[in-house]
C-alpha cells in the first residue's frame, strides 16, 4: 500500500525523496509528504493528493537538506486531508515519523499521552508513534535506542522510518508484517518500501525482516533484532534494471505490460521445461519426487487476481494430476480450522510476496507443520523468505494497480506445475508433450493476440456506456471470466460479475436486458456447443454479446456482436490467450471513460493490511 523512501548522505535528499515516490504511485496513495533537516530543525511539508500537488508545494516552499523521510499514504486511520498526511511530528518537531501498517492499540496510547497532557492534530494510529519516540528522546536517549524502546508497546504491524532534530545524519527504519529495504551507496544510504523506489540509485539491498530496525548514516549501517542484538545483513542484488519500471512510449504501465506478456511469459517458463523428459522442472520446490507422488491434495490460498489464477491451477491439475485441489481466500483458510492432512500440499500466490492474508495463511499452515510453498513475484519478499519453498515468476516488476502480466506468470507457472506433477503420476510422455509444446507456443500466440487491438476498441466503445457487465465462461474459462470482470470493476468503475456460463439460467439472467453486455469466453472446445446455446438465450433476450472466441469460428460470429479472436489452441494454454483480450477491453473501457488507469480509487497494489 503506501510507500516510504528515505535517504542519508551528501547529496540533497529533497529530489531523492520525491523521485522515489514517484516511483511508489502505482501502489495506490491520497496523499504524500517529505520531512528533511535543515539548520537544526525539522522541516515538513505535505499534501493531500498526489505526488505533483507535493512538487508544486516544495517548488513553491523548498525544504533542502541532506537527510529526509518521505511517503505516500493510503488512508487507513482519518480522511486524506493535509492535517493526516505522513510525516507526523512528535515532541514539538524532535521527530518526525512516516509509517505504512495499522497499529491496533492506537486509541489506548492516544488516551495515555492525552493523560500526559501531550495534543495529537491527527487522526491517525501513527502521531502517537511520534509522540512516543519524541517521549523517550527527551530522556537522553539516541534514537536507535529510543525506537527500540518504543516497539513492544506498538500492537499491529509497521514499516516505519524516523528522523530526528537533534541527529542530522541519521535515519532509523523498523519492520513487523510490513516490507521495508536498505540500499547501500557509496557515503549514503537508502530506506524504502519497495526497491523500485531506489533502484535508480543502488543495486545492493538488505530486506529487513520482522522485529528488525536499522540505523542508516552516511558512513555506514547497523541492523538490529529487537530481541536478538546486532545481526550481519545478508545482501543481494536487484537483478531488474532500473528501466523496466520506466513508462517509455506507452500512455499507461497497464498497457505497457499487457504488451510484456509474451516475454513475460517466456522469462516464467525459461529453464523450466525438460523436454527429454515431456515435463518441467523447479529449483525451488525442495521436496523430493518421491514426496510429491505422496501427496493426495493441493491447497492453493491467494487473494484477488493472484485467486483467480489458483482457479486455473485446480482445473489444470485436477486434469492433468488427478489430484483433487482446493482454492482458498487466504483471508478465510487462516481463520478457518480446515481439515488438513500430512498428504496435503499448501501454496500460496502473491504477486507481491506481502500480501497480508496470504502471508497468514502462509503462517497458519506452517503453524500446523505442514510443506508450504509460494508462488510469488518479488526476490526477498516476506513471503519468498518464509515458505519452505517456491517458485518464482520471474515477471519483472509490475506497476499497474490492475495486474496483468503477472497474472499470466501465474498461469503459465501452474501449468508448468500440473504437467509436473502430472509426469510424476499417470500422464504419458506423449501427452505431457503436447502439454508443453502448448505452453512454449503461448509467447507467439498471445503476440498475434495483441495485434488485433482494433477489434476490443470497437467493442470497448460499446461496454464503455453499458450499466453493468456480465462475464461468463465454463471450465477453465470461469476463472477467466472472473479476472475480466474484475479488470473492469479495478479500473473502470463499471459494475461486472463474473458466472460459470450454465449460472446464467439460475439468476443472473433476470440482468440482461438491452442496455447490459455479455461477454462469453468461448474458443472452441469440448463444451462449445453449450456455450453457443448459452448465447442464444441472451440473444433471445434482446441482450448485446461479446464473445471471446477462436479464429474463424463462423458459428460464434454469427451470435455475437462483437468477436475478439485469438488463435486456434489447446485448452490447456487457452486461458492464457482468452485473458489478454479482456484485459485490453477493460484497459480500453476505462479509457473511454477517462479513468485514472494505473492508480484506480481507493485500491493499492499490495494490500499489507487486513
Amino acid at each position: 500500500m503506501c510507500g516510504i523512501v528515505g535517504y542519508v548522505g551528501p547529496r540533497d535528499a529533497g529530489p531523492i525523496l520525491l523521485a522515489g515516490l514517484r516511483r511508489l504511485e502505482y501502489r495506490g496513495y491520497d496523499s504524500a509528504g517529505v520531512a528533511t533537516l535543515r539548520g537544526g530543525e525539522l522541516v515538513v511539508r505535505k499534501r493531500a493528493g498526489r505526488v505533483r500537488d507535493l512538487e508544486a508545494l516544495l517548488a513553491a516552499d523548498p525544504a533542502a537538506g541532506r537527510c529526509g523521510i518521505s511517503h505516500t499514504r493510503w488512508a487507513t486511520h482519518g480522511p486524506p486531508d493535509d492535517a493526516n498526511a505522513h510525516p507526523h511530528l512528535g515532541g514539538e518537531g524532535a521527530v518526525a515519523v512516516v509509517h505504512n501498517g495499522v497499529i491496533e492499540n492506537h486509541a489506548d496510547l492516544r488516551r495515555e499521552l492525552g493523560a500526559r497532557g501531550i495534543r495529537l492534530v491527527s487522526q491517525t494510529d501513527t502521531e502517537v508513534i511520534a509522540h512516543l519516540i519524541a517521549e523517550e528522546l527527551s530522556g537522553g536517549v539516541e534514537p536507535l535506542d529510543a525506537v527500540l524502546r518504543i516497539l513492544p508497546r506498538l500492537e499491529g504491524t509497521y514499516g516505519l522510518a524516523v528522523v530526528c532534530r537533534d541527529f542530522p545524519d541519521q535515519v532509523v527504519g523498523a519492520r513487523l508484517g510490513s516490507p521495508m529495504v536498505v540500499g547501500f551507496g557509496d557515503d549514503e544510504h537508502f530506506l524504502a518500501s519497495d526497491p523500485s523506489a531506489i533502484a535508480a540509485h543502488t543495486r545492493r539491498v538488505a530486506y529487513l525482516q520482522d522485529g528488525e530496525v536499522a540505523l542508516l548514516s552516511p558512513s555506514r549501517v547497523e541492523i538490529f533484532h529487537r530481541e536478538r542484538g546486532p545481526i550481519t545483513p545478508r545482501i543481494d542484488r536487484i537483478d531488474w534494471q532500473p528501466d523496466s519500471v520506466e513508462l517509455g512510449s506507452f500512455s499507461h504501465y497497464m498497457q505497457k505490460e499487457i504488451r510484456e506478456q509474451p516475454s513475460t511469459i517466456r522469462d516464467a517458463c525459461r529453464g523450466r521445461l525438460r523436454p527429454a523428459e515431456a515435463t518441467a522442472q523447479f529449483g525451488g520446490l525442495n521436496l523430493s519426487a518421491s514426496r510429491l507422488r505422496r501427496i493426495r491434495r493441493v491447497v492453493f490460498a491467494a487473494c484477488g487476481t493472484s485467486w483467480h489464477a489458483a482457479l486455473v491451477g485446480e482445473y489444470l491439475i485436477e486434469r492433468l494430476a488427478n489430484l483433487p485441489v482446493e482454492v482458498e481466500y487466504a483471508s478465510e483458510f487462516r481463520y478457518r480450522n480446515a481439515p488438513l492432512d500430512d498428504r496435503t500440499l499448501v501454496f500460496v500466490l502473491s504477486q507481491s510476496g506481502e500480501t497480508a492474508d496470504t502471508l497468514g495463511a502462509l503462517r497458519e499452515a506452517r503453524r500446523r507443520g505442514f510443506p508450504t510453498l509460494a508462488i510469488c513475484n518479488v526476490v526477498g519478499s516476506t513471503i519468498a523468505r518464509e515458505a519452505d519453498g517456491g517458485i518464482y515468476l520471474h515477471a519483472g516488476p509490475e506497476i499497474g494497480v490492475a495486474s496483468t502480466k503477472a497474472f499470466s506468470a501465474q498461469v503459465a507457472v501452474l501449468a508448468m506445475l500440473a504437467l509436473h506433477l502430472g509426469r510424476l503420476r499417470q500422464l504419458s510422455f506423449p501427452a505431457g508433450m503436447e502439454v508443453l509444446r502448448a505452453i512454449e507456443s503461448a509467447p507467439d500466440l498471445i503476440g498475434r493476440i495483441l495485434d488485433r487491438e482494433p477489434e476490443v476498441i470497437a467493442a470497448a466503445e460499446r461496454v464503455a456506456i453499458a450499466r453493468s457487465v456480465l462475464f461468463l465462461g465454463r471450465d477453465l474459462h470461469y476463472p477467466v471470466a472472473l479476472e475480466g470482470a474484475l479488470k473492469l470493476k479495478e479500473i473502470s468503475y463499471l459494475h461486472a460479475e463474473g458466472y460459470p456460463t450454465a449460472e446464467m439460467k439460475h439468476g443472473p439472467i433476470a440482468l440482461i436486458d438491452p442496455e447490459t453486455p455479455s461477454v462469453f469466453v468461448a474458443p472452441r472446445g469440448s463444451l462449445h456447443g453449450k456455450t453457443l446455446g448459452n448465447i442464444e438465450e441472451v440473444r433471445a433476450r434482446r441482450g448485446p454479446v461479446i464473445a471471446v472466441g477462436t479464429e474463424g469460428d463462423d458459428s460464434l460470429a454469427g451470435l455475437a456482436d462483437h468477436v475478439l479472436s485469438i488463435p486456434d489452441a489447446p485448452e490447456v494454454i487457452q486461458p492464457l490467450l482468452a485473458i489478454v483480450p479482456l484485459q485490453l477491453l477493460a484497459y480500453h473501457v476505462a479509457r473511454l471513460r477517462g479513468c485514472d488507469i494505473d492508480k484506480p480509487r481507493n485500491l493499492a497494489k499490495s494490500v499489507t493490511v487486513e
